[in-house]
């Protein structure tokens, strides 16, 4: 007896021994079946099974134990990772994982609702090895993930594709069937009573899933939805702080712009109220937009430049741009160059071009916008009063041109109060451009009076100057400075023309009393008309430099003689038949007495010609053609012809 009591407590504290070692659940047979086989008795039997079986549940017991602390800890971790939100990816990676760990299967996946289109779609998978399976999308219903999903209720079964509980479609049957997976549990994950997926564990064998096992992944898909709510909230939050912050700076930055512009604004306006020229106003405006500013006028010249600009701002540039932002209506941009143009009732008046690396904002553009109307305006009221002053002195120089003066000492106090002192001699400048440049032609005209103390104007089409100047040659140095009349006229027609870009004929003469205006206006007239029959248009001179030609800018030179007895017979003898005799004896000499040429000129034929030439031997007898005669017919020529072609003949 003493035997047997000894056998079963060695075997008790075998139980105790593999308790400790964990050892798995088969080795607890092992005491109760050598006892058997030794020959213990029926009592000792019983007391090893009754000690197996309290062994086996103190085991289970431990097991439950350690599952639970499993569990916790996994849905803590869960929790900590949710407290430190960062990453929602790796959160629900976490999870699917930590799911797959605890309910020992071979895969665990989470797919997503989606609201637009209606369906769920795989989000996480883990364990998985099919692509096709990891892409699945499930119609709202279909299979088991669809029903739970739709019904927010968990669903399972250990054998899904014989199980005619759930709708079956051919796309979540064979990726289902690729993947392996028999025994699938799925879970609804919910927010208050919205799914917003459902998380699932599944085995590629059948098994059946326990309610333990049901109970921890829908914990773990509560988890996972308060993860994906929490990164809602935490997105929504950053968009508001982000709206917030942006709100808030451009609050600031429209506070400062508002600043800047009404800083702007002041400085204009008080520069508008000082009546400052145009380069002080363009130096304000480079000051307040930090870049270079070129004022051009309305017909796109520059008039202004301040600041360093490129050589690469070309006027072609430039003039497109200006063409472009009177269509926009707006300032417009070409590379570093934004350009701000002015008009009024569809007449041109300005342009600002402003050079500035880099983004303008928006206030900065308005200010060059609002710089340009200042800067019209400026050039308004300077042309108002250019063109008053221009009228007044243009009537009195108009009185002087045609001989309709008051009486000597009314113009003379006239002639005061304009700043013109017509004590001195002046001379006067006739100059002609074409018609299209005589607005431009006129203001610069005006500017040189009014530098000078002198008058300009215009009389029968053409531009008149009356300057302050004498009858020596070579001392018209400065504009400041009196000239000849061949001076002051080769000057005008010099700097005008640059100025225009296009050629200036003039003519001068004087110097003269006020008097003596209507006459040397007459004869400055002539100069301009001699230099167009000659074919020296864009030249300036006066009757003194035409040499022998002068001889017809006097009214008591005796031409009509000389006129008479060289080519008189041929002038005649044209006027009397209406043919054209002294046509062909310029063609004949002008191309070096050659009657084929000249009858290409004059496209005749040349027997044409010889017939012409014959008749004017006739006419004027054959000596005509001899050198000292043939010198006298040309001259001859040149005089009738410059005669037809001066005012007053």
């Amino acid at each position: 007896m003493a035997a047997d009591t000894r056998e079963p407590g060695a075997s008790a504290e075998a139980f105790l021994e593999m308790l400790v070692r964990e050892a798995p659940r088969v080795e607890f047979d092992r005491p109760l079946l050598e006892a058997r086989a030794v020959g213990a008795s029926a009592d000792a039997l019983a007391a090893l099974d009754r000690a197996r079986e309290l062994a086996l549940e103190v085991r289970a017991l431990l097991d439950r134990r350690r599952r639970r602390e499993a569990e916790l800890s996994a849905l803590f971790d869960t929790v900590a990772d949710l407290a430190t939100l960062r990453d929602l990816d790796a959160v629900l990676e976490a999870i699917v994982r930590r799911a797959r760990k605890l309910l020992d299967t071979d895969v665990t996946y989470m797919t997503l609702n989606d609201p637009d289109r209606g369906d769920t779609y795989m989000r996480v998978t883990d364990g998985s090895v099919s692509a096709r399976f990891q892409r699945l999308r499930l119609p709202m219903g279909a299979g088991l993930g669809g029903l739970a999903a739709q019904l927010a209720t968990p669903f399972t079964t250990s054998s899904y594709l014989g199980d005619p509980r759930f709708r079956h479609t051919e796309e979540i049957d064979t990726a289902v069937q690729e993947e392996g997976i028999v025994a699938i549990l799925g879970v609804p994950m919910r927010l208050g009573a919205r799914v917003v997926g459902v998380l699932y564990a599944a085995n590629r064998t059948a098994r059946p899933f326990e309610r333990p096992e049901i109970a921890l992944l829908t914990s773990l898909a509560a988890h996972a939805a308060v993860a994906i709510d929490n990164t809602r909230l935490l997105t929504e939050t950053r968009a508001a702080l982000a709206e917030l912050g942006t709100a808030n700076t451009l609050s600031r930055e429209h506070s400062l712009a508002i600043e800047r512009a009404a800083d702007a604004h002041d400085r204009l306006a008080g520069l508008v109220l000082r009546g400052v020229d145009v380069r002080e106003l363009a130096t304000t405006v480079a000051e307040l937009l930090g870049g270079a500013i070129i004022v051009l006028d309305a017909g796109g010249r520059r008039l202004v430049t301040v600041g360093d600009i490129s050589d690469a701002v070309s006027d072609a540039a430039l003039a497109e741009a200006v063409a472009e932002a009177r269509v926009q209506g707006r300032a417009v941009r070409r590379g570093d160059l934004r350009v701000a143009a002015v008009g009024a009732g569809g007449e041109p008046l300005c342009a600002l071009a402003l050079c500035v690396p880099g983004e303008l904002s928006e206030t900065d553009e308005r200010t060059l916008e609002r710089a340009a109307v200042v800067t019209a305006l400026l050039l308004l009221v300077r042309r108002s009063v250019t063109d008053t002053e221009s009228r007044v002195r243009g009537e009195l120089l108009e009185d002087l041109v045609v001989g309709r003066g008051d009486d000597p000492a009314v113009v003379l106090e006239r002639a005061r109060r304009l700043g013109v002192d017509l004590d001195r001699p002046h001379v006067v400048v006739v100059f002609s451009a074409e018609a299209r440049y005589r607005q431009r032609a006129s203001s610069w005209a005006a500017g040189q009076a009014s530098a000078r103390g002198g008058l300009a104007g215009r009389h029968d089409g053409d531009g008149v100057l009356l300057l302050p100047g004498n009858d020596t040659s070579g001392a018209s140095g400065s504009p400041g400075s009196p000239g000849s009349p061949g001076d002051e006229a080769r000057r005008v027609a010099r700097e005008l023309g640059a100025v225009l870009g296009s050629p200036v004929t003039a003519g001068g003469a004087g110097p003269v009393g006020p008097d003596e205006v209507a006459a040397a206006y007459v004869e400055a007239a002539r100069c301009v008309s001699a230099l167009r029959t000659l074919g020296r248009t864009g030249d300036g001179v006066s009757a003194a430099d035409l040499g022998f030609v002068g001889l017809l800018l006097g009214q008591d030179n005796d031409i009509t003689t000389f006129l008479a007895a060289t080519i008189g017979p041929v002038l005649e003898y044209d006027a009397r038949r209406r043919t054209a005799l002294a046509d062909t004896l310029r063609a004949y000499f002008d191309t070096g007495s050659s009657p084929a040429r000249a009858a290409e000129r004059l496209h005749v034929h040349v027997n044409t010609v010889n017939q012409r030439l014959d008749r004017i031997s006739q006419l004027l007898g054959t000596r005509w053609q001899r050198p000292d005669h043939a010198l006298e017919v040309q001259l001859a020529l040149k005089l009738h012809a410059l005669r037809a072609s001066l005012p007053g003949t």
